[in-house]
């Protein structure tokens, strides 16, 4: 018979890809708990029960079921700033708070949005698949907008998004955001039709959420502008991917940068593998020499908060 696990023992660690857990390992010895670290999902669903604090990584998901076997948690901490693998409602209704982590890398993941957006103005993807097949710049299109005078659609304009304008702004492009809960006056507002339909550089920053989901449809890709270009560094969910596929090999759009996907890692029969004019990253838009250990600092910060009961930070309800 499997022994009953003690409630509330641990501090208990998702499946993750971090160097080390030096930081997680003095925190858990501080208050006296057991450093639980999980190696799968299914590990994780066993053991949350012992969770004072459950800290989450993008590698596990916090369902109806974990949460209900989170008795006496204190909280849980998501590293990072998305938080749509965790169900939020569930943890509200049982009490249990749940914080983010969402200033540890702003500026990269800002960045890579930037960047992708840059070489695909450019047509970069599509140059480097002529000389690899032997084609030369009869390939790349003649009719490229210049940059002074582009239109860069952001829609949210959070930490992220605000970098990802401003540096738009910096290199002369025309920028347009759109965000219903942020206010802003450096950048000119649009509705977010006008901001998806009109730009030639569509830069997306908003979590995942049922409203957003396929937020860029087959139907709102008819309505964009031809030739526009779609960058996703937020989360995969808010594109509906075969449709992009389709959409990019039909030339209807001229390319997107994603780094972030529906499902992760990417499946082997994914549409977008053999799309044309995309440039894909592995969910790394985040990372910086600096960003990790910011990121685990933080984390150990809010779950700190929570085992003290102090005040919590970041935290987020449905």
């Amino acid at each position: 018979m499997t022994p009953a696990l003690a409630p509330a023992s641990a501090l208990v660690i998702a499946p993750h890809q971090f160097p080390d857990l030096e930081r997680e390992a003095a925190l858990a010895a501080e208050f006296g708990l057991d450093l639980v670290v999980c190696t799968d999902q299914a590990h994780f669903t066993e053991q949350v029960a012992r969770a004072r604090v459950a800290m989450i990584t993008p590698y596990a998901t916090v369902g109806e079921p974990e949460v209900a076997a989170m008795t006496a948690a204190r909280g849980i901490v998501r590293y990072g700033i998305g938080y749509d693998n965790i169900d939020v409602a569930a943890a509200t209704r049982a009490g249990v708070p749940v914080s983010i982590v969402p200033d540890a890398s702003s500026e990269e993941v800002a960045s890579h949005a930037l960047a992708l957006g840059l070489a695909l103005l450019r047509r970069i993807p599509t140059g480097q698949a002529a000389i690899a097949d032997g084609r030369w710049a009869g390939a790349v299109p003649a009719d490229l907008p210049v940059l002074s005078s582009a239109c860069v659609g952001v829609v949210g304009m959070g930490r992220i998004g605000r970098h990802v304008a401003r540096w738009w702004q910096a290199l002369g492009a025309d920028v347009i955001a759109y965000d219903p809960f942020a206010s802003f006056n450096d950048v000119a507002a649009a509705d977010l039709d006008t901001v998806l339909t009109d730009a030639d550089v569509v830069s997306l920053h908003v979590p995942l959420t049922d409203e957003t989901r396929h937020l860029v449809s087959a139907e709102l890709i008819e309505r964009m502008r031809p030739g526009a270009i779609v960058v996703n560094v937020s989360r995969g969910g808010l594109i509906d991917e075969a449709a992009l596929a389709d959409a990019l090999r039909s030339g209807r759009l001229a390319g997107a940068g994603l780094d972030v996907f529906e499902a992760e890692p990417l499946p082997a029969s994914s549409a977008l593998r053999d799309a044309p004019n995309l440039i894909l990253t592995p969910h790394a838009a985040w990372k910086s020499r600096s960003s990790i250990a910011a990121l685990q600092a933080g984390a150990v910060e809010r779950a700190r908060l929570f085992l003290t009961g102090e005040p919590p930070r970041d935290l987020v309800m449905a």
